[in-house]
């Protein structure tokens, strides 16, 4: 199946396309414009933002100027990971909508359960607040779905009861090697689809060697045998760039990587600490 028109079914009833296109990092203005109009022409339909990257209101330009009906196209948001209490996500979400310029988000997630300064602060109250909010949007139709990102199981295990509708996403860091099995499982027994930001480790996976070697077996690249991994653990891989070449490639991954390399990729550990890995921007 064509990785850009395939899609999951969320448990509230919307689908989501399964190749995302990540814009963290992505300048506001020209930079970010001209990545989410080239991946919009490549053929992507799921473009991910959120109010901390600063930058969507150049996404909102570019999905407006694309002329692809907006029925077409799955847009993500994320409430701060500052905003804390009800009014504080109303008025984010406000900021938001201004911003991006659009009638509706197809998918709104909480960034993070604690404040990026204040990691690990218990947040679990205050989330539940937040919910509030969210749940509020998704009803009067603003919102789409609703979900949450950066949640382990405790997380999500803290929130569920205060939530009268069940997060459709949690869009976690996961790349090959990093061991992400206990929340897979969590939103796995509560029909929540894993989305994973990341999918390179920050560029240090993109020349391991033996994900390389294992890449040009399939002659692919490091990054798409990456994706494919991801695509066939049932997650959303959500992969940024800023060149056509690399927008292009990165949506190049319908092959099929066997049941014996699936485990020897489901074995590695630590793998953005090989020797010679340099953290660099893929684009």
């Amino acid at each position: 199946m064509n990785a850009l028109t395939g899609t999951y079914q969320l448990n509230g009833g919307t689908t989501i396309p399964k190749l995302g296109f990540g814009t963290w990092l992505l300048k506001e203005g020209d930079e970010c414009y001209d990545a989410v109009a080239a991946a919009l022409e490549a053929g992507y339909r799921h473009i991910d933002t959120a109010r901390a990257y600063h930058n969507e209101a150049s996404v909102g330009r570019a999905v407006r100027d694309s002329g692809i009906p907006r029925e077409e196209i799955f847009i993500t948001s994320k409430v701060p990971a500052e905003a804390k209490s009800y009014d504080a996500a109303v008025e984010q979400f406000a900021i938001t909508m201004r911003e991006i310029g659009l009638d509706y988000l197809d998918l709104l997630l909480i960034h993070a359960p604690w404040p990026w300064d204040e990691m690990g602060k218990d947040c679990r109250a205050e989330n539940k607040e937040v919910w509030r909010a969210m749940e509020g949007f998704l009803a009067d139709g603003r919102v789409r779905a609703i979900g949450v990102s950066n949640f382990t199981r405790p997380d999500l295990e803290s929130l569920l009861p205060a939530c009268t509708t069940i997060p459709a996403v949690d869009q976690i860091q996961w790349y090959i090697g990093y061991d992400v099995a206990d929340t897979v499982a969590a939103c796995a027994e509560h029909g929540i689809v894993v989305e994973a930001y990341s999918p390179f480790a920050h560029g240090r996976i993109v020349n391991h060697p033996d994900i390389v070697d294992m890449g040009r077996r399939y002659e692919v690249s490091a990054p798409q045998l990456s994706l494919r991994y991801l695509l066939q653990k049932g997650a959303v891989p959500l992969p940024k760039a800023t060149t056509r070449d690399h927008i292009l490639t990165n949506a190049q991954v319908d092959f099929e990587i066997s049941d014996a390399d699936m485990a020897i990729l489901d074995g590695m550990h630590d793998t953005e600490t090989h020797p010679g890995a340099v953290q660099f921007r893929w684009s």
